[in-house]
């Protein structure tokens, strides 16, 4: 019995007609390896939630490999190796997923689904050293800062020379030692003119071109400042940097530059922003009086059953609100998804739980911070799961808990939310949305239309275990831990 047999019946979920495919793409895998010049492997699904068996691999002849020993019989874990899981789970290819090897090198993996009869079967991955690569981002970035800072010291020697140019969008005026103009450029000649200065000549104070709003305190301290000015109705950016020749001061170059046009828009800016907090702000009141007057009428209904949905709907009005709230006081793109689940956890404890109960709730994670479209979505699904757990996992226990995990890298988000209730069955997501239950239904809806991802529910015999993973979309930002890895 060949060693992939052996591991895919022992430790996998394939059956005797997807172990021989398995073994079939294994006799080429070195070809694959050789071609590519590239570490190959393939994974298969086991019954352990969140993670894969190594069951092929083959190293590069024709190349350096990653590894210095066999990683078959081992297992990858969903944290370190997301990519290979959500294909798996989704059936899509992952191009170009980074992570940190076993052996700690940097790596980058290319991951196609394995398929038979519309099942996945198991995962082929390439991985490819990219150590170098990232070794020269790193280069990179440091010259274009030792570029910005030569540049400044080649600007500085060229204009004490008096080799300047008249050609610039700024006003460039040159000074000596004792602040007095030796070189005045056109735009900078016209600048001066137009917030009612004589024309400069050659000799003149610079104090006096603006009036003695410029700081005779900070040119006396040389260096290099920055002042915006308002001259009427200009304002302009005044640039300041002293020269200097064999560690003496010789004088200073001033830049100066109107951004008249530059504060109006931010004068814009800030008013549309003040009105967009103030939209927010309104529509998170309305939205907490259609919640109060739906908690108003459920007190005058006698059916259990009415007052459920009643409640039901509060607390989706309430999830919504809560980001309109973090918008109207932020005044952010983005928000802080954690934030938003502390938030959702506390009002649907405090109004679901019954009187007698103690329901814990803990948030864990690194900081994610998405749109607000998205957060919207998200905030109705964690509100279905928090509430499904306290109604339902917890109907007849005096005491629960509910754990919240965040994870995300540069490519995936996952959150996990485990309860220590009575369980909901182990079946599949749409099993479970399609047996009555609307907030799972709409919790399937909203993961899979909304977030393109993949929604999962476990039932181990100590309480149930969500798992929600989905792909990060342009515009997503987030926090991103790069330490991950086969």
């Amino acid at each position: 019995m060949s060693q992939i047999r052996e591991l895919c019946r022992e430790r996998t979920t394939l059956e005797d007609k997807d172990i021989q495919i398995i073994e079939e793409m294994a006799d080429f895998l070195q070809i694959y390896a050789d071609i590519s010049q590239a570490d190959v492997f393939i994974d298969c699904p086991v019954p352990e939630k969140g993670a894969a068996l190594v069951v092929a691999q083959a190293h590069p002849k024709t190349a350096q490999s990653l590894y210095h020993t066999s990683v078959v019989g081992q297992l990858a874990y969903a944290k370190h190796e997301p990519a290979v899981l959500f294909s798996l789970l989704s059936g899509q290819p992952v191009i170009g997923s980074r992570g940190i090897s076993q052996e700690n090198i940097v790596m980058q993996q290319n991951v196609v689904p394995i398929q038979a009869s519309g099942r996945i079967i198991g995962a082929f991955i390439l991985e490819q050293d990219i150590s170098d690569k990232v070794e020269q981002e790193k280069n990179v970035e440091l010259l274009m800062e030792t570029t910005e800072q030569l540049s400044e010291t080649l600007l500085g020697v060229a204009m004490s020379e008096g080799q300047v140019t008249s050609l610039m969008h700024e006003g460039l005026v040159l000074i000596d030692q004792e602040h007095r103009i030796t070189y005045t450029n056109a735009r900078a000649f016209d600048l001066l003119i137009s917030v009612g200065n004589e024309a400069p000549v050659k000799g003149q104070k610079i104090e006096q071109m603006f009036f003695g709003k410029l700081s005779k305190d900070l040119l006396l301290q040389g260096g290099m400042f920055c002042e915006e000015l308002q001259m009427g109705a200009v304002s302009l950016e005044v640039k300041y940097v002293s020269l200097y020749r064999a560690h003496q001061a010789v004088g200073g170059l001033i830049l100066i530059r109107d951004i008249t046009d530059l504060k109006e828009k931010e004068k814009q800016l800030m008013i549309k922003s003040a009105v967009i907090k103030e939209i927010h702000h309104r529509v998170k009141n309305n939205l907490q009086t259609v919640s109060s007057l739906l908690r108003l009428q459920s007190r005058r209904i006698e059916s259990e059953e009415v007052k459920g949905i009643f409640l039901d709907s509060i607390n989706r009005i309430n999830s919504i609100a809560v980001i309109h709230e973090i918008l109207a006081y932020e005044g952010l793109d983005a928000i802080d998804f954690r934030e938003v689940v502390e938030r959702i956890g506390k009002i649907i404890i405090s109004s679901a739980a019954k009187p007698d109960q103690t329901i814990g709730i803990n948030v864990s994670g690194a900081a994610l911070l998405i749109p607000a479209d998205k957060a919207t979505t998200l905030a109705l699904v964690i509100n279905e799961l928090i509430q499904n757990s306290v109604v339902h996992a917890f109907s007849s226990r005096r005491k629960g808990f509910i754990e919240i995990e965040l994870f995300h890298n540069n490519q995936f988000v996952q959150i996990h939310l485990s309860d220590d209730g009575i369980g909901i069955g182990d079946y599949p997501a749409s099993v479970l949305a399609n047996r009555g239950r609307l907030g799972l239904k709409i919790v399937e809806t909203l993961v899979k239309e909304d977030l393109c991802g993949i929604l999962e529910f476990h039932d181990y015999g100590l309480g149930t275990e969500v798992q929600i993973t989905f792909p990060i979309s342009e515009g997503l930002m987030h926090d991103a831990d790069k330490n991950s890895g086969r």
